[in-house]
């Protein structure tokens, strides 16, 4: 058997950012199987000494505990010896590996629901890409099955194999920019930071503090709780807008489960959707390359910002392999963003003398830091910074439990490659709503834009059964209330 086999018939498959499903099919024999198979891969490729370090790290659902002892186990047993990073961000993770070149792997489900949960894998070199999955797939089955019994569970206890935590992951990552931005920088600022169960909430507090912030952490959560910065929860606005009324803050702060997805909020309450927030960063940091997936708002092309915007499906890796392209196009202060938020750097960015080194994996922190210090430049408000950018208004939603099958013979029933076909069809579907089709994109899900001008873009989601809808127009009422139009669309396509 290979690893492939063992994705099929666990239910735990690769995603957009490594593998995911639910906790209870991410038994130890699961994860035990898939760490030997990346390991495996890795000594199979040459990028795996004997007795390498591995860094494992996690976040702060209540399965991570559980899968992290069967990762450390399997590394053991391929020979390796497993560095505990502890409860960290998982671009922390990364950036520990890249500076030994050494991989590491980071148990989180990110932003969903801890019925859920996954395993981050990085190659020596930064995130693992689609061929890479593909190599990791195909490895035979490593499984000493007398570890497990009938139900993939450790016959024996395990947890010895984990290692007691080093900080050093943690404490690289605070000075990362602690080093880099000037200190004082963000002097006079009061900053919320929303904590609740992300591992990303001391290092923003001790990131904001030593840069000169004030600091006032803001609901702290022992319970997991599934903060999507792409389509943000009702509760998640209204405590933002709760906590801005008191005029107390300057913005607010936040992440998902691990840290790698911003939530910047202004001053009245308003998180900034993740794409607005990308490119803001980007300008802060002097950027000449930006690369975005084609679901990200149009703004950064009409900003005329940047000297070059390359479009990409949805998904850190394929994000990595255009920031690639432009690298070995002999470009320089090359950047990435989601719409998710997360913000990835392909080349050193120096400013004033301090270089920030590459670190092409989506991170959290530096978003909301360069925000900060650009508000604190200019002496304007958060809200403020984006008044300089097209008016172009994006939303997102999804629909869960919503079968990925189901959502992808929807979209091929719009989508056959005629071209004028095609766009009678979504006409047919959206047009009463949004008017005439101008032209279809499916470079990932179906993309409309409209004579108007306005977008809605359909994608079932890469890691989990959900159909998201993306919109965009000219003011941010039209927008949500084109996603509201969508979200009632596509609720019928369940039938």
């Amino acid at each position: 058997m290979q690893i492939g086999d063992l994705m099929n018939m666990s239910g735990v498959a690769f995603g957009t950012s490594g593998a995911r499903g639910l906790a209870q099919a991410m038994t130890d024999r699961v994860c035990y199987a898939y760490t030997a198979g990346f390991l495996g891969y890795l000594r199979a490729s040459g990028l795996l000494a004997p007795d390498a370090e591995v860094g494992l790290g996690g976040d702060l659902r209540p399965s991570t505990s559980r899968i992290l002892v069967a990762c450390a186990r399997a590394a053991l047993d391929l020979g390796c010896r497993p560095c505990y990073l502890g409860r960290i961000p998982s671009p922390a993770v990364a950036a520990w590996g890249l500076a030994r070149g050494a991989p590491s792997l980071m148990v989180t489900g990110s932003h969903i629901p801890d019925d859920r949960n996954g395993i981050k894998f990085n190659l020596p070199t930064g995130e693992i890409l689609k061929r890479d999955e593909e190599g990791i797939s195909a490895q035979p089955l490593q499984v000493a099955e007398t570890l497990f019994d009938a139900a993939g569970a450790f016959v024996e206890d395990q947890s010895a194999a984990l290692p007691s935590e080093d900080p050093v992951a943690y404490r690289e990552y605070v000075d990362r920019y602690l080093d880099f931005f000037p200190s004082g920088c963000l002097n006079g600022l009061h900053v919320g930071v929303y904590e609740h169960s992300s591992v990303a909430r001391g290092a923003y507090v001790e990131v904001l503090e030593g840069l000169g912030a004030r600091v006032t952490r803001l609901g702290f959560s022992e319970v997991f709780v599934p903060v999507d910065t792409e389509a943000i929860r009702p509760e998640d606005v209204a405590l933002a807008r709760d906590w801005a009324a008191t005029g107390r803050f300057d913005a607010l702060v936040s992440a998902d489960g691990d840290g790698d997805r911003p939530l910047v909020g202004d001053e009245t309450g308003d998180w900034l959707r993740g794409d607005i927030a990308g490119i803001l960063c980007a300008r802060q940091l002097g950027a000449r390359g930006v690369v975005t997936p084609v679901s990200s708002n149009t703004a950064v092309e009409r900003s005329g910002w940047f000297e070059t915007v390359l479009r990409t499906r949805i998904g850190s890796p394929f994000v990595i392999e255009g920031m690639q392209d432009l690298v070995d196009r002999g470009m320089d202060r090359v950047v990435g963003y989601e719409a998710n938020g997360g913000f990835l750097l392909a080349t050193d960015i120096e400013q004033d003398g301090r270089i920030l080194s590459a670190l092409p994996t989506r991170d959290a922190v530096l978003v909301a830091v360069a925000i900060l210090r650009a508000a604190a430049e200019q002496g304007k408000p958060v809200s403020a910074l984006s008044a300089d950018l097209p008016r172009r208004c994006t939303r997102s939603d999804r629909l869960k439990d919503f079968p990925t099958e189901i959502a992808r013979a929807r979209l091929a029933e719009i989508h056959r490659g005629d071209p004028a076909r095609d766009r009678a069809a979504a006409q047919a579907v959206f047009g009463a709503a949004f008017g005439p089709v101008a032209d279809l994109d499916v470079t990932d899900g179906l993309r409309i834009t409209f004579v108007s001008g306005e977008i809605a873009h359909l994608r079932p989601s890469g890691n989990a059964p959900e159909l998201r809808a993306y919109t965009e127009a000219d003011s941010p009422e039209r927008a949500e209330e084109m996603n509201r139009i969508c979200m009632e669309i596509l609720a019928k396509w369940r039938a």
